[in-house]
């Protein structure tokens, strides 16, 4: 898999097998003569899991690579190897106008294993047997299919069952698991991933920071995303990168989460005790917020942000978090702030107006295998979304900034799983200053 990479340097992962003794990867200008630069890995190798990220450093910028991963297994007497190929980013910075670029994102993914699988208990009934909860995972081979700069997984990127919410050995088990998958092998490699994590690939579901196994599973998490970075002091995973003129800020919606069932309000106040990102991540992501001179400002966070008719966990039953972040957001004057959610397993975008100020968004896009999350009761005609966009079938989304300076836009699609476009919405950066 291709992790994140930037200008001159670029993480490739990877896992091996028990019997694997030696681990190597080389790497070159693509088309080039020149000898390959080989890095052996130096770890430890011959657990039951051996998951490896490659960081390699000191490459040209706008340059393609190629590469080969050797690993050696005695035992077997044979040598096994995986090739391919990434292109590190531009230096456009002072030296040309924005870069037009595609990205993908998508959450929810549940993968099928018979033995330890929950059923669409929705279809039960006497006379129509349970379907399985996974849905159709071939949408993995038209996102490989798409020319995307990179993609994001917003959470619930696998889904911990029953047994294995109580062991180390069982999260590292799903997560070893699901990336061995045959769908996925194309999808992988054709594009750099960054995550973000929910509840479903955090712990058990709606799991917040009483979760006893919090310190395995962040370890699960960094092995087998190689992230830009993970927190602040070893708590969470929330981290930024840049691409073109869009700055993106990556959530951590359970390490520092209070119960969802902890009262929002006392006496009519907010909860000063309720909080969804914590303190401390807030603060980092308000003074990220406040240095940032890009066009779009994307918070991508696991649970929805605006959605004032969700019966489920959103940031608006964190009210102490959301008035701060809406205040702090009135007060600075943040420009060109997007927000990015999953969980909801439909999709669909939200909008919020503020008076005298520029409306906020929140695209919500999901599941990409998980079952049909459909509307029902009020959120049915609920004013606050933007028309057309409800998609209530698997999709993921896929987001194209393009333009000429200060006309900048955002555009929004949602794809179906054999790449078919199921709804689409677009907004100007003009669109989102204040009036």
């Amino acid at each position: 898999m291709l992790g994140f990479i930037e200008l001159r340097t670029a993480s490739i992962w990877c896992e091996v097998s028990p019997q694997t003794q030696k681990v190597s990867i080389s790497y070159r200008k693509a088309g080039s003569k020149e000898s390959f630069r080989t890095i052996a890995y130096a770890g430890k190798l011959g657990s039951e899991f051996n998951p490896i990220n490659f960081r390699l450093v000191g490459l040209d910028f706008n340059t393609t690579y190629e590469y080969e991963i050797t690993a050696i297994s005695p035992s077997t007497q044979k040598n096994y190897k995986a090739a391919g190929k990434f292109t590190t980013t531009d230096l456009w910075q002072y030296r040309k106008n924005f870069p037009d670029f595609t990205f993908l994102a998508g959450s929810c993914a549940y993968f099928n294993e018979p033995a330890v699988d929950r059923m669409n208990t929705e279809l039960i009934n006497p006379h129509t047997p349970a379907t399985p909860y996974g849905g159709d995972s071939s949408i993995f081979e038209s996102m490989a299919k798409e020319k995307a700069a990179f993609n994001i997984w917003m959470g619930d990127n696998w889904y911990y069952r029953e047994v294995d919410y109580s062991s180390g050995w069982g999260l590292n088990y799903r997560a070893s698991l699901t990336r061995k998958l045959p769908v996925l092998k194309n999808f992988l490699k054709a594009m750099p991933h960054v995550a973000i994590w929910d509840d479903h690939d955090f712990g058990p579901n709606d799991a917040d920071k009483s979760y006893q196994l919090k310190d395995e599973s962040v370890k699960v998490f960094k092995n087998y995303w190689p992230n830009p970075s993970y927190g602040q002091d070893g708590e969470g995973i929330y981290t930024k990168f840049s691409y073109s003129d869009v700055e993106f800020f990556l959530m951590d919606d359970r390490w520092f989460r209070s119960n969802d069932k902890v009262q929002s309000t006392i006496k009519g106040q907010p909860n000063t005790e309720k909080r969804m990102w914590g303190q401390k991540q807030l603060d980092w992501l308000k003074n990220g917020l406040a240095a940032s001179l890009a066009n779009f400002k994307i918070i991508v966070t696991g649970s929805q942000t605006l959605n004032p008719l969700s019966p489920w966990d959103c940031l608006q039953n964190y009210p102490v978090e959301f008035n701060e972040l809406m205040d702090f957001l009135a007060n600075q004057k943040v420009t060109g702030l997007i927000f990015l959610s999953g969980d909801r397993h439909h999709s669909e975008i939200i909008r919020i107006d503020r008076p005298e100020l520029y409306p906020l968004y929140d695209i919500t896009t999901s599941p990409l295998t998980s079952g049909i999350g459909y509307v029902s009761g009020k959120e049915v005609n609920n004013p606050s979304r933007v028309d057309g966009t409800l998609v209530q079938v698997q999709s993921y989304a896929r987001i194209t900034v393009s333009g000429a300076p200060r006309e900048r836009r955002f555009k929004v699609e949602f794809i179906g799983t054999k790449g078919e476009k199921l709804a689409e919405w677009s907004v100007g950066e003009t669109e989102l200053k204040p009036k």
